[in-house]
């Protein structure tokens, strides 16, 4: 298994620098069931941002390509079942990180997350600081 950067799994769904991108596809290629690529929850956060933020992506088009990771049988996902839950809420609106935020502290046993974040607030598991 080798790990996978944020600029590596952008390389490869953005198509947009030759070099990387050729670079990119064949480390993507190469990967198995058996020899998987490993993308961490902070890669996932990264990912929805830099689509959102430097290529204009919108919400739901960013949370289709981490569903497409996490369908991946070549990629392995840090917390697939709170991924999952959290691509759930973005499907309602929700933010991803806000959303993963919120599924990774269920996970935790936490009663809730504290935030002064309002949009977060509304979510089911958030819970506004004043």
């Amino acid at each position: 298994m080798i790990g996978l950067d944020t600029n590596v799994v952008i390389r490869y769904v953005a198509q947009d620098d030759a070099v990387q991108a050729g670079i990119a596809t064949r480390t993507f290629d190469n990967l198995t069931e058996s020899d998987q690529g490993y993308v961490s929850t902070v890669v996932l956060v990264e990912i929805d941002w830099v689509l959102r933020r430097a290529y204009k992506v919108e919400r739901a088009s960013a949370a289709a390509v981490l569903q497409g990771l996490l369908e991946s049988s070549e990629i392995n996902l840090e917390r697939p079942d709170a991924v999952r839950r959290a691509l759930n809420r973005v499907a309602s609106g929700a933010d991803f990180a806000d959303a993963l935020i919120t599924e990774l502290g269920i996970t935790a046993g936490c009663d809730y997350t504290a935030t002064f974040d309002q949009a977060a607030a509304r979510l089911a598991g958030m819970r506004l600081l004043s």
